[in-house]
């Protein structure tokens, strides 16, 4: 793999920080190859034999990733903050019958073994120095399994996301092309690495490319500013709510400070956001900021990124850009109809090389997520315009609301009430009824009092295009975990 080959060309720069400690890129070799070694002289393996990897943000998880790589297994990432029950589902789901995990993490660990599980530890450096590595490289092909993340569950219990060896290859090459990343660069990785957006678009990105990555296991709004501020990083990826904290903190800093970190972030070579929709407010705001327009993309588990807004070139607010390389995107009907016609939604379909193999042992869903003609039906109702760039309008199953008629976007009514300078947190959902088959319901978050008259015509104004009913639920008091739950959606906390 890529990645594992580009470890002994960078041998002597530093690879990993944590906390004040650095590991360069050939301790990170040899560590990850004693750890392969082990695992094959003690281990029963298979190429892409699922093995856990219970570890949170620090240079045990990567040692163990690529360990397991360069042992031809296939990686499954835990994420040890989630629920007990949903851990022992993905476990028992990948039929693991191994368990890598970080010292500190043993009493977890303990908790999903069983008969036909395994615990091994990751040990230290210093431990497994003297483990032969005379059985690795193995022997791997490009259809083996490398990667396994489990989606959300959204539809359903979590599923196993497969990408092979030449698949997460290809998803890596598109990103060091396309974002132009360099051994000179370097970047604070505070995203979750259970999922595509920290693991791969960024951790293996930046160790791929012989960059310094720094790793936190928790998010800190002064830590990201003071890394940007000190020029200590130069490229930083991360959630919208991540940038809206970020804004937040800035706001709350005296005149100096403000100057200080926009500085900063005006130096910056590249800022990435994804993994949920961008609000055109927070691009806006963040430009205003930091001059930096954010790099929008679109990605999935299923295909890492497909489509991005330009490296250099305009960054239109609201939209996701175009396919990269080697990437093909259309649109179709709900018919299946393939769709021509700029502005026209439907549903985003994708095909390439960078697109999964199969939901772990599950062969229906697997058909069921591909045309006929081999492409994989995303689910996310998306818009292309007259300069092919395109806008997601949201989960067809989620964030889209028929109503009278109508398909509206959830996500752009959101988008509209969050320009109101009083509504700070805002979910849009459609509500039954008899006679217009969903109504739009918005729960909002306001930092003012403001009459449902005013927000009304403060929407009615915004959203001419819209002839639909409105009702609005308004949700100021309530704790954020029960707002959630009551919108059932991705919320911002």
């Amino acid at each position: 793999m890529l990645t594992i080959k580009r470890l002994k060309e960078h041998s002597l720069r530093t690879a990993l920080l944590q906390q004040g400690r650095a590991l360069n890129y050939g301790e990170l070799d040899t560590w990850s190859s004693a750890i392969a070694a082990t695992l094959l002289t003690n281990g029963s393996l298979q190429s892409g034999t699922p093995i856990g990897l219970l570890a949170p943000a620090s240079f045990e998880y990567f040692a163990g990733l690529l360990g397991i790589w360069k042992a031809g297994a296939m990686a499954v990432p835990l994420q040890p903050a989630h629920p007990l029950e949903e851990l022992k589902h993905i476990v028992d789901d990948a039929s693991m019958s191994l368990i890598l995990t970080a010292p500190a993490l043993q009493a977890l660990g303990d908790q999903l073994t069983s008969p036909k599980t395994a615990l091994w530890p990751i040990k230290s450096r210093q431990e497994l120095d003297r483990t032969t590595t005379e059985n690795i490289p193995v022997e791997c092909h490009a259809g083996d399994g490398a990667l396994m993340i489990y989606t959300s569950g959204t539809t359903g219990k979590p599923k196993g996301v497969v990408t092979t060896r030449a698949a997460l290859e290809a998803q890596i090459e598109s990103l060091l092309s396309a974002w132009q990343w360099s051994e000179n660069d370097s970047t604070l990785n505070v995203l979750p690495l259970h999922h595509v957006h920290g693991v791969v678009v960024l951790a293996c990105c930046a160790l791929t490319a012989g960059a310094r990555m720094e790793v936190v296991e928790k998010f800190q709004p002064e830590l990201v500013w003071k890394r940007i501020s000190t020029q200590a990083i130069n490229v930083f990826m991360a959630v919208p709510t991540v940038y809206a904290k970020l804004v937040q903190h800035w706001q709350t800093q005296n005149p100096e400070v403000q100057k200080l970190w926009s500085e900063g972030a005006k130096r910056m070579r590249l800022m990435v956001s994804g993994s949920a929709a961008l609000p055109v407010p927070l691009f806006e705001s963040w430009k205003k900021i930091s001059s930096q327009p954010l790099l929008e993309r679109y990605g999935m588990t299923e295909m890492g990124i497909a489509l991005s807004n330009p490296y250099a070139g305009v960054r239109k607010a609201g939209y996701v850009g175009k396919p990269l390389a080697g990437v093909e995107v259309r649109l179709a009907d709900e018919g299946g109809v393939v769709l021509t016609n700029p502005n026209s939604a439907g549903e985003l379909q994708v095909r390439g090389p960078i697109v999964f193999r199969e939901y772990w042992r599950k062969p229906e869903a697997t058909a069921e997520s591909f045309t006929a003609d081999g492409w994989f039906k995303t689910g996310d109702i998306a818009e292309c315009d007259h300069d092919g760039d395109y806008k997601i309008l949201g989960r067809n199953s989620q964030d889209i609301i028929k109503t009278g008629g109508y398909k509206v976007s959830a996500l752009e009514i959101e988008n509209v009430l969050l320009e109101h300078p009083v509504v700070k947190e805002v979910g849009v959902v459609g509500v039954a009824d008899d006679t217009w088959g969903e109504r739009v319901a918005a729960f909002m978050v306001c930092d003012k009092s403001i009459t449902d008259d005013e927000l009304t015509a403060f929407l009615q104004a915004k959203l001419a295009r819209y002839k639909i009913p409105t009702v609005w639920r308004r949700v100021e008091a309530l704790p954020r975990n029960a707002m959630g739950k009551v919108l059932k959606k991705k919320l911002v906390i």
